[in-house]
């Protein structure tokens, strides 16, 4: 019991390092960005990794149609939205805390 008791307590001086490295991670992941297209190309949408969208591109020809345009850009966030999550989740998969912040 006091074993766990001594390993909690070293845990507990490594939260801020490990709140640091967190912290590094979420700032890396938000510098990722996916890129999601519909219709052939006519509708690219841009998002970064916190999933806000930071760029769209719209071809003349996707301009001709109101209803078939928003249906496209729609389907292109949809899809550069789930690219974004797949890479975070990459990520942070990847991401392990370093040997320092491990108990014991």
């Amino acid at each position: 019991m006091f074993r766990e008791l001594g390993q909690l307590a070293g845990l507990m001086g490594k939260l801020p390092k490990i709140r640091e490295e967190m912290e590094k991670l979420q700032g890396r992941l938000a510098e990722l960005t996916a890129e999601g297209q519909a219709g052939g190309g006519m509708v690219t949408v841009k998002v970064n990794g916190k999933f806000n969208v930071v760029g769209c591109t719209v071809t003349d020809e996707a301009l001709q149609d109101r209803e078939l345009l928003e249906d496209l850009i729609v389907a292109a966030a949809n899809q550069a939205i789930d690219k974004a999550r797949q890479l975070a989740a990459s990520r942070r998969r990847r991401w392990r805390p370093n040997s320092a912040c491990r108990p014991g």
